[in-house]
């Protein structure tokens, strides 16, 4: 099987999973333990509010057979006509809430995986490449307690540091390179002038830090154990015998293949930012689409919840299919050897 063919044939494979996902959506839905329509009208027993509920359940498709709604229900979910919001946002389309809100989470998850990749990684590799050393046993402590933290309990204490560094550190966070709040929304309008760069940027650089943070510390580790599993390979060993330099050794032979094992951690990192921007969006008061799952979920907006978990799921397939990709692109192995 050749490297294209074995991709292709993981891009197929991720079909039936966004399939059962929205089977899955569609029956927490129709058959959960809360009425979306009654969740929608609230608890009055008045004559027009049962009205309203009949009027509700029908516009929902409740009143429909299951196959017939089932089927209605997938057409709209795979042409992305993810229907409206009907509390939070009463009568707004799901995909312009998700223009509205998306950006902000996209610009903290960006943030959120740099910081694990440009930190966690060449920490590792260092620790790696100097084993049983002083250097070693620090970072490799640094990333054992950094990834034992949970989010909310670093997002909190975080936010109370920040809060009192002028007292703390002797100097305001707030008023740091550009006057932002320690909480909030970023100001994304303004990302092509200096100023609105590194005020959107310092605005969700603690929330980044405490999402990736988990991310840091396994990558951190699994980048140490990959590099001196490569160094210590055969190829490795005859290679630095036939004098190859160390510069051209640790960039072609040992960086590359460390990489193969990072992968898989790295684009895992979606799990993680679904989950986790949830509690950290929230902690943090940064308006995106985990933040809005959270009020949406609060209030009983369950057609919006139901939305905004098959837009979760379409981003956990599509981050490992973008996994499937970087496999091939690195490791030539990958589709060979009968896979």
């Amino acid at each position: 099987m050749s490297r294209l063919q074995y991709f292709l044939r993981r891009l197929a494979l991720s079909v039936p999973v966004l399939f059962f996902g929205a089977t899955l959506t569609f029956i927490i839905f129709r058959f959960g333990p809360i009425d979306p329509a009654a969740a929608i009208v609230g608890e009055t027993a008045t004559e027009s509010s049962q009205a309203e509920y009949l009027r509700v359940r029908r516009q929902l498709g409740l009143e429909q057979p299951v196959l017939e709604h089932y089927w209605q229900y997938m057409v709209d979910f795979f042409t992305f006509d993810l229907g409206q919001s009907w509390v939070l946002a009463s009568g707004t389309d799901v995909v312009d809430l998700l223009l509205i809100y998306g950006p902000r989470t996209m610009w903290l998850a960006f943030w959120a995986v740099l910081i694990p990749i440009f930190v966690g990684i060449p920490l590792g590799v260092y620790a790696g490449l100097h084993s049983n050393t002083a250097a070693d046993y620090g970072i490799s402590l640094f990333g054992i307690v950094w990834r034992a933290m949970p989010n909310f309990w670093l997002a909190i204490i975080l936010l109370a540091v920040l809060s009192q560094s002028d007292a703390l550190f002797g100097f305001d966070w707030n008023g740091f390179l550009v006057e932002t709040s320690v909480t909030g929304t970023p100001n994304l309008a303004n990302l092509t002038s200096p100023t609105g760069f590194i005020a959107a940027t310092k605005q969700v650089l603690p929330a980044a830090a405490v999402l990736g943070s988990a991310s840091m510390g396994s990558e951190l580790r699994i980048a140490r154990t990959a590099v001196l599993e490569t160094v210590n390979s055969n190829y490795i060993e005859t290679a630095r015998a036939n004098g190859v330099p160390r510069r051209s050794l640790i960039g072609k032979h040992v960086f590359r293949n460390s990489l193969i094992p990072l992968v898989p951690t790295i684009t895992n990192e979606a799990f993680l930012l679904i989950g986790g921007s949830v509690i950290v969006e929230v902690v943090f008061g940064i308006n995106g689409i985990g933040w809005l799952f959270f009020q949406a979920a609060l209030n009983g907006d369950l057609p919006l919840v139901t939305a905004l978990v098959f837009v979760f799921i379409v981003v956990v397939v599509v981050m490992n299919i973008i996994q499937d990709l970087l496999y091939v692109l690195i490791d030539p192995r990958v589709g060979y050897e009968g896979r």
